[in-house]
């Protein structure tokens, strides 16, 4: 992760929390007030986000001293000790909550990821994400990913083109919408196209594009789709693909396979601060 981009975003995250002061830690232990904590998994699952830790607690403390225990992408089994926390009680409980929700949402991000790639168990097709990320989040959601042993796709809309099916539908077909996008932006930049149809896939070949999607297809289809697409062009599934069948695209002949569901719909993996002789 960008580590000025971090700082600053923790930065923002602390204010939200704090406000003012944290009036609970602050009337009841003075400042000068020094303790040791671990950061400990609660739960199963793969650790993503350890840069959190100390980014958050130093900015509140610059004296807090954090021994990592695991690395991101460790695999985490319940009671594990993630990192050792000394310093200044303010700082840990002060900072508590904002490293704990990243670390949380992080690790179940990269825990879901992982059993994704498990239950797909084709090191040829890329697991990958989406845009389906939280507003101000997609940075960690996206990190977290790679760390589940998934890949990313684009991070922004002006990364690469993405001709998707209101594009299509406003810019008249897939033809229109190609030779507009080159006409502005020359050859560089690539250019995904999303399809249905083999008609569309037909389009899209013609027109020489980088990556061709496969829309709500079934593996079946994708198959009988993919026998229209040259070895140049890459291609991807996506749409309606659940964890539950996931392992039926196993064979299909796809690079890629996105799945939004990895980011919008995680659950956090259980971590706590246990303070220690609790």
């Amino acid at each position: 992760m960008n580590k000025i981009a971090l700082t600053d975003a923790i930065k923002q995250f602390l204010y939200e929390d704090i406000n003012y002061k944290d009036i609970t830690t602050t009337a009841i232990f003075p400042e000068h007030i020094v303790g040791t904590a671990t950061i400990q998994a609660k739960a199963d699952g793969i650790l993503s986000g350890v840069d959190i830790l100390s980014t958050t607690f130093q900015l509140l403390d610059n004296d807090v001293q954090i021994e990592l225990l695991k690395n991101d992408g460790d695999l985490l089994l319940k009671g594990d000790r993630i990192a050792t926390i000394k310093g200044s009680i303010r700082a840990m409980l002060t900072g508590e909550r904002v490293a704990l929700n990243l670390l949380q949402k992080m690790s179940g991000i990269a825990t879901l990821t992982a059993t994704a790639v498990a239950t797909l168990n084709n090191p040829n097709i890329n697991v990958t994400d989406t845009r389906k990320t939280t507003p101000g989040l997609r940075m960690y959601e996206k990190y977290a990913i790679t760390c589940g042993g998934g890949v990313n796709h684009r991070f922004s809309l002006s990364d690469m083109v993405m001709i998707k099916d209101n594009h299509i539908a406003f810019a008249g077909s897939i033809t229109n919408a190609v030779t507009l996008v080159r006409k502005q932006l020359g050859p560089v930049i690539k250019i995904e196209v999303e399809t249905e149809t083999a008609e569309q896939v037909r389009e899209a070949v013609a027109n020489n594009v980088d990556i061709i999607m496969f829309d709500n297809r079934t593996p079946e289809e994708i198959n009988e789709l993919s026998r229209l697409v040259p070895e140049t062009i890459l291609t991807e599934a996506s749409g309606g693909i659940t964890i539950h069948d996931l392992h039926r695209y196993r064979h299909t002949n796809v690079d890629f396979i996105s799945l939004g569901w990895l980011t919008h719909s995680v659950h956090a993996l259980d971590i706590s601060l246990i303070v220690e002789g609790e």
